[in-house]
């Protein structure tokens, strides 16, 4: 019998975890699972990824935004930035007047974040929520960072739009993603390590290959960098500007709500 193009099942729109279609309603549910599962290896999973290079790069997110190092009011928004990785850089580097929200959608990384002590102060709070219906009020942020989160969502469009709408206007977005690698020969060493060396290490390491497995996969569906920039445009965003990182294993994207 020929399947019914009309069944309820069917006529779900399609996504993509990783390389397996799935319906759009089931994504977040899945990768939701991924993050309770290697929350408390976070670290260890950018590690992999990255070779380390993670935490330079969050470097460099930071040092592009360039906080305000002044007791001038100045409020960041980190989303999907539950370990506080990000967030706490940049209040390091701010001046008496910032502060930051977390928000993420991950109960299990958020936790993880707190169990460091990260929420022990005035400054820093957590939120839980979806990037894709934030909920802020518009015009509340100086600045939205994320980092290694974007490409995680259903609609990354939706989040871009929610990011213009909590921005103020003169409001700074910075997003930090693994990226296109546009350096010949790199590209194809990083592909062997990524679906070679990564889902193995994390079954050795971390005990689950196959949540290491699909992060790698959600890297390749990803779009590039130029692709991504025009996305952020059609949000509304000007001025905005990509930097890669290390041959375009990651890339850092910047725009203003103007």
């Amino acid at each position: 019998m020929s399947e019914d193009l009309d069944s309820p099942d069917t006529a779900q729109p399609k996504t993509n975890f990783g390389f397996t279609p799935v319906r759009e309603d089931a994504k977040q549910g899945l990768v939701n699972e991924v993050f309770a599962k290697v929350a408390r290896n976070y670290d260890l999973m950018n590690d992999l990824m990255s070779g380390g290079l993670h935490r330079l790069w969050k470097d460099d997110l930071v040092a592009w935004l360039a906080p305000p190092k002044s007791a001038v009011p100045y409020a960041l928004l980190d989303v999907a930035g539950g370990t506080g990785d990000v967030a706490l850089r940049v209040l390091k580097a701010s001046g008496p007047g910032a502060s930051a929200v977390i928000c993420d959608i991950s109960a299990e990384m958020m936790m993880v974040g707190r169990a460091r002590g990260i929420g022990k102060t005035e400054r820093l709070s957590f939120v839980r929520g979806n990037a894709e219906a934030l909920p802020f009020a518009d015009r509340n942020f100086d600045a939205y960072t994320i980092a290694f989160g974007m490409r995680n969502l259903t609609h990354i469009e939706a989040a871009l739009r929610e990011a213009f709408r909590v921005l103020k206007p003169g409001g700074r977005f910075l997003c930090l993603e693994f990226s296109s690698v546009e350096v010949p020969l790199l590209d194809t060493l990083y592909d062997a390590y990524s679906f070679g060396a990564i889902p193995a290490l994390g079954g050795l390491v971390a005990g689950d290959s196959a949540a290491y497995r699909y992060l790698v996969e959600s890297i390749r569906r990803f779009p590039d960098q130029k692709t991504f920039a025009r996305l952020i445009e059609t949000a509304g965003f000007e001025r905005v500007r990509y930097r890669n990182l290390t041959g375009g294993i990651a890339a850092l994207h910047s725009a203003w709500r103007i």
